[in-house]
């Protein structure tokens, strides 16, 4: 590769040397300033002059970066270093996916997965029943949802330094954002630009609806951002969940389609009631399943029709799928009496489906307690999204707690004075009583101490909910 070439294929301007830094060129590997080694590449959302210097004492290769600052020009041509400033670091990074992908992981089958629910536990079930099966896979989803992100070289060290520790890869499942940004801004096409790097043999599309607000305002705008996906899967087969309205809206040249309903379609997989079939055949039944909710179950469907799509034999997916644990905070099942659940529940749908899924398990004479983070820093419109799903949920067995979660969020996600008003009025007006703790510890501390052993409680939210499980484990 060339120095000139990878600046004009990422639409980027060249300062300093006009060559790769280290003597040997570039190794191939994309990669962060703090893990870099001599010859790799680094790609940074901003970059100071420390930074560029830093760079140099490392000997890579070169940095790529959206937002030069505090002498990171000036630094770069008095160190005569390689510094490529971009307008779009999307453009960069999918080039380091597609690079890091031809070279590391040629013969790999990839499979990509978006959408707006259920995208990491589709994803880490895909993972699973592949690495049950025996093969080398690799997946960018985690329980912390630290490594499901494409907008840094992330996935793309995670790709290389899987191979050069463990081998060739048979497959990829890859996780795609259904949309993306960067400090309020769009990156448009983001899930399309991504798949098309991952050059995926099957992708699947879980559903559409909204969540990131201000990044996204109309349900239209995010049917926008996952329309052009099929396109970027080419000719590979499309796994479609054909109860979303608008994902059957989609223009798809192969589909596999999913339902939790009987569909008479060859190239399908649907939920009766009572089990999972495929082309006449049951592949498991109502007790085989690791869980029952219905959002689960459409996850559980949408694997499977990814799997069978790429060729998998029936009873070997029948095994992966009855020996799946569920990730962190997917309905997670924290304590017996009460029962606690914790889910990752922080959008509408999700909340909605989330609290409908634990109505049915109440029993005559028990009650729900809703523990519910509001979300930090993510502006009125998705809070009010957010609490007006939760309002639909509450009858007179739901109580609700709303925690702003101070003592456990950074900056990033605290919540502000506006958003905590958008919960507050919004259930005052609906006549919702409520409770509002400012710290989490004390807000589970409270609830636990009140509820009975045959009540449940169910804790959704992100961020500000993420540290739950470890105080419940001092609280209980």
């Amino acid at each position: 590769m060339e120095i000139q070439d990878l600046a004009e294929s990422i639409g980027g301007k060249l300062y300093g040397n006009d060559d790769f830094f280290s003597i040997d060129g570039f190794t191939g590997k994309f990669t962060f300033l703090n893990d870099a080694h001599t010859g790799d590449i680094v790609i940074r959302h901003w970059i100071n002059g420390t930074g560029v210097r830093m760079a140099f004492d490392k000997n890579i290769a070169c940095l790529i970066t959206r937002t030069p600052k505090d002498g990171a020009i000036e630094m770069s041509n008095k160190l005569n270093f390689p510094l490529i400033v971009v307008d779009k670091i999307e453009l960069a990074n999918a080039y380091a996916l597609s690079h890091t992908i031809d070279k590391y992981s040629p013969n790999s089958t990839n499979i990509i997965i978006t959408g707006t629910n259920g995208k990491s536990t589709t994803s880490h079930l895909i993972y699973h029943i592949l690495k049950t099966a025996g093969f080398h896979v690799l997946t960018n989803t985690d329980s912390e949802s630290e490594f499901n992100t494409l907008i840094d070289p992330m996935v793309s060290k995670l790709i290389s330094d899987e191979v050069i520790e463990n081998g060739e890869l048979d497959y990829l499942v890859i996780e795609v954002s259904e949309v993306q940004g960067w400090l309020g801004d769009l990156m448009e096409n983001h899930a399309s630009l991504m798949s098309a790097a991952i050059n995926p043999k099957v992708g699947v599309i879980t559903n559409i609806a909204m969540d990131h607000i201000g990044l996204v305002n109309s349900i239209e705008d995010v049917f926008n951002e996952i329309s052009t996906v099929p396109e970027a899967i080419g000719d590979g087969i499309c796994v479609l969940n054909r109860d979303d309205d608008w994902v059957m809206k989609l223009d798809v040249e192969n589909p596999f389609y999913t339902s939790m309903s009987k569909i008479d379609e060859k190239n399908a997989v649907y939920y009766d009631g009572s089990e999972i079939v495929y082309d006449g055949q049951t592949i498991l039944k109502n007790d085989e399943l690791p869980f029952t909710g219905s959002h689960f179950i459409q996850n559980i469907l949408s694997a499977i029709g990814a799997v069978i799509s790429l060729d998998l034999d029936i009873s070997t997916i029948a095994n992966g799928v009855k020996s799946y644990e569920a990730l962190n905070r997917r309905f997670a099942k924290l304590n017996d009496e009460p029962l606690i659940y914790d889910d990752f529940a922080h959008n509408p749908d999700g909340i909605k489906a989330t609290i409908s899924e634990t109505k049915k398990m109440l029993r005559p004479g028990q009650k729900l307690y809703v523990v519910c983070a509001i979300r930090g820093s993510r502006g009125i419109e998705i809070n009010q999204l957010n609490v007006d799903a939760l309002a639909e949920s509450v009858d007179d067995n739901v109580e609700v707690i709303l925690s702003s979660s101070n003592d456990v969020v950074n900056d990033l996600n605290f919540v502000e004075m506006e958003e905590r008003e958008v919960f507050f009025n919004t259930l005052k007006d609906k006549g919702i009583e409520f409770v509002h703790y400012d710290n989490l510890k004390e807000c589970l501390s409270e609830t636990y101490g009140k509820v009975d052993k045959n009540d449940i409680i169910l804790l959704i939210g992100a961020q500000g909910m993420d540290p739950a499980e470890s105080l419940l484990k001092d609280i209980i």
